[in-house]
């Protein structure tokens, strides 16, 4: 019988897998590698775009906040001038305030009624003068009330005064300025 020699094929056989097996796990963990790195890769690459959008957003936020900066500073601006707007306004009322009040004041005496003093103090006014009679007296206060630039219009004397050869009546008013609106 002819015997043959397998020994030699079984160990080769047995290199060839475990030649197999080390070159199985080399490429595996060349692909783990690989793998790793190309997540690794991606990953360092989305943190980069999220700094460079965060770095974008910060300089935004520093444009914005310049411009919000500015309209602060036009709002102030706008509140000063609304502010002497409003004071020239409120002299405007006051300049043309007396002269009117005045006139007012003129046309409602009548004829044979003289005032002699005139004092005005925080809206409110005192009349003295000189009058005829007691009616040319209640003709004023009329007159003065009617004007609408006068309210609460009181007498508070009424007396006899000897004015050379004539009798005359001596009176003293008091009444309120209305407030006169723009």
């Amino acid at each position: 019988m002819i015997k043959i020699n397998l020994l030699p094929v079984r160990a080769s056989k047995k290199k060839e897998t475990i030649r197999q097996q080390v070159s199985i796990l080399i490429i595996s963990i060349v692909g783990l590698l690989v793998v790793g790195l190309s997540i690794y890769g991606v990953l360092l690459n989305k943190i980069n775009n999220a700094k460079g959008q965060i770095e974008s957003s910060e300089i935004e936020i520093k444009a914005l906040k310049a411009k919000i900066g500015t309209i602060d500073n036009i709002r102030k601006l706008q509140a000063d001038v609304k502010k002497k707007l409003d004071v020239l306004n409120q002299l405007r009322r006051a300049k043309s305030g007396p002269a009117a009040r005045l006139a007012a004041l003129s046309d409602a005496v009548p004829e044979k009624l003289w005032l002699t003093k005139y004092t005005e103090n925080a809206g409110s006014v005192a009349v003295s003068g000189v009058a005829v009679n007691e009616e040319l007296i209640a003709l004023f206060m009329k007159n003065l009330q009617a004007s609408g630039a006068f309210a609460n219009v009181e007498l508070q004397v009424s007396e006899q005064v000897d004015a050379g050869a004539i009798k005359a009546k001596r009176f003293d008013l008091v009444f309120q300025i209305k407030e006169q609106k723009p």
